[in-house]
C-alpha cells in the first residue's frame, strides 16, 4: 500500500493513500433520477432572465394602474414594457462568460466569430473564441425565451385586464390554454436541447 505524506502544522503525518477514495460513489437509480430532475430544473431556470421577469412584475401593476389602464398612455407604456422585457430576454440568450487568467468573470456577446467581450480589454485566442461561436441552438433558445415571456405576461392579471377588460368565453379559454401550451412545449424543448451558455443572469460553471 502506498504511503501519502501530509504536512500539518509543521509535522509530517503518514497516512495510507486509498485509490478508491478518488472514485465517484455509486448512485442508486433513485438518486440518478433525482439528479436528472434537479439538473432539468436548473436548465429551465435559465430560460427566462430573472431580472427581466422581476422588472416586469414590479412595473406591470404601476403602469397598468392594477389593470385599469385609464388612458391610451397606460396601454402604450405597458406595451413598451412588454417589448423591452421581451427584447432583454431575447438578447441575453446571446451572452456568455468565462474566467480570465486572474480568475475574474468576463461577459460578452456571442457572435459568428466568437465572443465579443464587453467589460474588459481581454482577448481570447482564436481556438478559445471558436468555442463561443453563435449556433442555431442559441437562436432557438432566444425565440423560446420570448415565447415563454409572452406566456408569463398573458398569465399576469394586470396585463390581461388592461388589454382585455371584458373577454368573451372563447377569449378566456385562449388566455388560459395558449400560455400553458407554450410553457409546456418550450419546457420540453429546452430540456431536450439545454443551453451550455453561462451568460448574464445565469449561474457560472466551476471552470
Amino acid at each position: 500500500m502506498d504511503i501519502k505524506v501530509l504536512v500539518q502544522e509543521g509535522a509530517e503525518i503518514a497516512q495510507p493513500f486509498l485509490e478508491n477514495a478518488l472514485q465517484k460513489p455509486a448512485k442508486t437509480p433513485g438518486q440518478k433520477a433525482m439528479r436528472k430532475t434537479f439538473k432539468g430544473t436548473a436548465h429551465l431556470a435559465r430560460l427566462l432572465p430573472t431580472g427581466s421577469v422581476l422588472a416586469f412584475q414590479i412595473l406591470s401593476p404601476v403602469l397598468t394602474h392594477e389593470g385599469q389602464c385609464r388612458s391610451i398612455t397606460s396601454q402604450t407604456m405597458t406595451l413598451s414594457l412588454l417589448a423591452m422585457c421581451g427584447l432583454a430576454c431575447f438578447l441575453l440568450c446571446f451572452t456568455d462568460s468565462f474566467r480570465d487568467a486572474r480568475g475574474k468573470v468576463r461577459y460578452g456577446m456571442v457572435t459568428f466569430k466568437g465572443l465579443w467581450i464587453m467589460d474588459s480589454a481581454v482577448e481570447l485566442s482564436p481556438e478559445e473564441a471558436a468555442k463561443y461561436k453563435l449556433r442555431f441552438i442559441d437562436v432557438l433558445h432566444a425565440f423560446m425565451s420570448i415565447l415563454v415571456f409572452g406566456a408569463v405576461s398573458l398569465f399576469d392579471k394586470n396585463v390581461v385586464k388592461c388589454f382585455f377588460p371584458t373577454p368573451t368565453d372563447e377569449a378566456k379559454d385562449l388566455l388560459i390554454g395558449v400560455p400553458a401550451t407554450i410553457g409546456v412545449i418550450c419546457s420540453i424543448l429546452f430540456l431536450a436541447f439545454p443551453s451550455k451558455r453561462h451568460g448574464i443572469g445565469c449561474p457560472l460553471s466551476r471552470n
